[in-house]
């Protein structure tokens, strides 16, 4: 196949390897449909969001595995996989897409939980007494 394209996609702890295939909009998701594998509308909203932002949400069938990480974070791995795969069906549509904040990978982890304390930052209670 000619025209299918493939990137992947980060985001916390997720990974996403993301397929585009011109077809007829349908997001498939570790082969279940996205609205049973996202079962809140959000995350649904949130892979959307770089088609419904170029315009082409009809014009390619996505194809997604993602693993680690939650909901949230395989979301977003998805659109950043999204977008990238959007830039290689057309080079034009990178400037669109970086203004509109979907090739920047959020960097943000979560911080390590720290010994003698109750989580990262947070401390046991102190007593003077």
């Amino acid at each position: 196949m000619a025209n299918r394209y493939y990137a992947t996609g980060r985001r916390k702890t997720s990974v996403a390897r993301v397929w585009l295939v011109p077809g007829s909009g349908n997001i498939t998701i570790n082969k279940q449909p996205i609205n049973e594998y996202f079962r809140r509308q959000t995350l649904e909203l949130i892979v959307r969001q770089p088609l419904e932002y170029v315009g082409m949400l009809g014009a390619y069938d996505v194809t997604a595995n993602v693993d680690g990480g939650g909901w949230s974070g395989q979301a977003g791995a998805v659109k950043m996989g999204i977008a990238r795969c959007l830039i290689k069906v057309d080079e034009k549509l990178r400037k669109q897409l970086r203004d509109g904040g979907f090739l920047t990978r959020d960097s943000r982890e979560v911080e390590r939980k720290k010994p003698g304390q109750k989580k990262a930052r947070k401390r046991f209670q102190f007593s003077k007494r």
